[in-house]
């Protein structure tokens, strides 16, 4: 049936709404690991790998998202498979600024709580629209 449309609204919606998250996100957590460095008796060795995995996480989020709404906007399967993969990617590192980070304060496990409910609901979304895509 080439005349409908099966690309998903709300799936365009959020991948706007966490690619502004995103870089509030990132912000935030940057700002805080520079604060955590100067109030805290930060261990030099731990602060790179840190900063690291924020930093890797931007360059991450960025073909995520736009593999995301390439795949969601042109139907494409493979696009958006790809975009899911590097979601969990994405959740693995915020998992690690949740959880394994050498402090965590209360404002992290905020943000990182909503950026993973973000990935969560976005990835259920993908996965919806990748099964009508193929079917």
């Amino acid at each position: 049936n080439s005349s409908s449309q099966l690309s998903s609204l709300p799936l365009q919606i959020l991948f706007y709404v966490n690619g502004i998250y995103y870089i509030f996100y990132f912000l935030a957590t940057l700002a805080m690991i520079i604060y955590k460095s100067q109030v805290f008796s930060y261990p030099d060795d731990f602060l790179a790998p840190d900063l690291a995995v924020l930093f890797l996480m931007a360059m991450l989020e960025v073909p995520r998202l736009y593999l995301g709404v390439k795949g969601n906007l042109t139907e494409g399967e493979a696009a958006l498979g790809l975009s899911l993969g590097l979601t969990v990617g994405s959740v693995v590192l915020a998992l690690y600024l949740l959880l394994w980070q050498t402090y965590v304060l209360w404002a992290d496990v905020v943000l990182n709580a909503l950026l993973l409910s973000a990935y969560g609901l976005e990835s259920g979304l993908k996965v919806t629209a990748i099964a009508a895509f193929v079917s």
